[in-house]
């Protein structure tokens, strides 16, 4: 008999750690899952500005000596575009000037490409994807209910008067029999229609409705109504009876847990050590993403209504500096920063931690009982896993959309006021009281959260088992490529 030919499947990732890794690991089920007649191909570039992470690089170095059948081809590292407006902008723009070098590689491929999967802000490569007559399918890092909102906002942006911004707009931002939002919710990058930030969401938007397929990082028991309004086109009713909305193929959630058997460098070690001396469930943990980090006084306040609420805390907190145009996270020098005398009064009870922090070990700990998270995606499905109730402290991106998900949507997060316009301040009476009430400690809230987490962490784990509602869903994706 003989054996299958390989059929090659191209990945065309975001070097953000919280895409490149995800997309990573999607490609790592598809060949562990017994799919051996299938080769992958990542396309990875070096942008001048941005520099991988260690744990990126870790993990790519370890697929690549993996023996699963996975290689990576480093794009040429091209000059960034000379202006623009912003993250999601500059991105964009290099994906676009990438065009070339991607076609030549799929091109140059010696194993026949049946499909690409790129990211979702690289819908300009679908259009290399028609010149070669490949489908083209996207990799949405994030949750259905922003994927819906994204595939809407066409619609949305010719709604609204041209000189009116989210933040003025009056009531609810309405989508036509699926969600009502408050407006000052949206993604950061929305807040200014201005912007070409924006403007890039509302293209990305149009041509997601080009792609073959979307695959999206959640899972149908989280997010059920907005999955089946994606399902049946809602997001896109008022854009033409000509558009068909692409298959959605939610394969959530998608968690790279390989360091929970691999080890933590000295970091881990530390922080886990001092978890160990902690009562069960006792421990709050605060951390804020790669990219988060606040100034002194905020720090302060944080520190005050951590002390305020006398629960036990594992704090990561860094700081920002800038080396010219480029903003860099570094590791907090605590003396600075702190409130004289706070290391020492919380001693026997906290661990500020003022550098990176493995934040799958300490979430898969026993001791801690509650998170305070900036609501990045990732972090989010981080914590249902492992079962760890949320108190969402948004800063960016599309983390207070996610907020109004997880608090009001889901009820696996407690309600913190957050003052967005004031750089996301939180008081330290607003934090005392939000981790009091995530910890058990003020009312019911606390304990109808936790028990809706539980209830949410088995449901995730059962939905990547065989079987389960993202295990198929998964295997569909791979027949379908």
């Amino acid at each position: 008999m003989s054996r299958m030919a390989k059929v090659g499947l191209v990945f065309v990732p975001s070097c953000a750690a919280g895409h490149l890794t995800a997309m990573l690991e999607l490609a790592k089920r598809f060949l562990v899952s017994g799919d051996n007649h299938l080769s992958i191909t990542v396309l990875l570039m070096k942008p001048p500005w941005y520099k991988l992470s260690s744990p990126s690089l870790s993990y790519i170095e370890s697929l690549s000596s993996s023996g699963l059948d996975i290689s990576f081809h480093h794009l040429p590292e091209l000059d960034p575009p000379e202006h623009s407006d912003g993250p999601e902008d500059l991105i964009s723009l290099y994906f676009q000037l990438h065009m070339p070098h991607v076609k030549a590689a799929i091109a140059s491929s010696l194993t026949p490409v049946s499909a690409i999967l790129i990211d979702f802000f690289a819908t300009a490569l679908i259009d290399v994807a028609r010149d070669l007559s490949l489908p083209a399918y996207i990799y949405f890092a994030s949750n259905a209910l922003l994927l819906g909102l994204t595939l809407y906002l066409p619609t949305l942006d010719v709604k609204l008067p041209p000189d009116v911004e989210f933040e003025e707009v009056e009531g609810d931002v309405e989508v036509p029999g699926v969600v009502s939002l408050p407006p000052r919710s949206m993604p950061s990058p929305w807040m200014n229609r201005k912007n070409r930030c924006y403007t890039w969401f509302v293209y990305h938007g149009r041509r997601f409705r080009e792609a073959k397929g979307i695959v999206v990082n959640t899972f149908a028991e989280l997010e059920p109504g907005f999955l089946s309004a994606l399902a049946e086109g809602c997001f896109l009713e008022e854009a033409g009876g000509q558009v068909i909305m692409p298959k959605v193929y939610p394969v959530g959630p998608v968690l790279s847990l390989g360091s929970l058997t691999g080890g933590t460098g000295s970091a881990g070690r530390d922080c886990t050590l001092w978890q160990d001396k902690q009562p069960e469930g006792s421990v709050v943990f605060l951390c804020f993403g790669s990219n988060g980090c606040f100034g002194v006084h905020q720090v302060r306040e944080t520190a005050a209504g951590l002390e305020k609420s006398g629960y036990r805390f594992l704090w990561c907190v860094r700081s920002l500096v800038l080396d010219g145009n480029t903003r860099k996270i570094v590791d907090a020098n605590l003396d600075e920063i702190l409130p004289e005398g706070f290391l020492e009064r919380t001693n026997d009870r906290g661990m500020v931690w003022p550098s990176w922090a493995p934040q799958i070990e300490i979430l898969s700990h026993r001791a801690v009982g509650g998170f305070v998270t900036h609501c990045g995606w990732n972090s989010c499905l981080e914590s249902l896993w492992f079962g760890v109730p949320m108190l969402p402290w948004p800063l960016y991106a599309e983390q207070h959309l996610n907020q109004v998900e997880m608090v009001r949507d889901l009820g696996v997060a407690v309600g913190l006021k957050v003052d967005r316009k004031n750089a996301n301040f939180v008081t330290a009476e607003e934090l005392e009281r939000g981790v009091r009430c995530l910890m058990g400690g003020l009312g019911e809230e606390g304990k109808r959260v936790r028990a809706r987490v539980r209830e949410m962490s088995l449901a995730s784990r059962k939905a990547v088992e065989e079987g389960g509602s993202s295990c198929m869903n998964r295997k569909k994706l791979v027949e379908d490529l």
